[in-house]
């Protein structure tokens, strides 16, 4: 017995992500908060206190550093 498979409505058409879609930043300053959030931690007065330490150390690259 044959199995049906779901038609596509029309050619997939693989892309690229354009270079400017894949920056974290979007020319905004970087807070405690985002370091905190992109590391994937629980926003507490002890990992806001880590965040800022990680700011102050690399700059705003910190956030970059934790992205994939």
């Amino acid at each position: 017995m044959p199995t049906s498979q779901p038609e596509a409505s029309g050619p997939s058409e693989e892309r690229t992500t354009p270079d400017d879609l894949l920056h974290a930043r979007t020319g905004t300053d970087v807070s405690p908060e985002d370091i905190v959030l992109a590391s994937g931690k629980d926003l507490t007065p002890r990992t806001l206190e880590w965040a800022k330490r990680k700011l102050e150390a690399e700059g705003p690259s910190a956030l970059d550093k934790l992205l994939p």
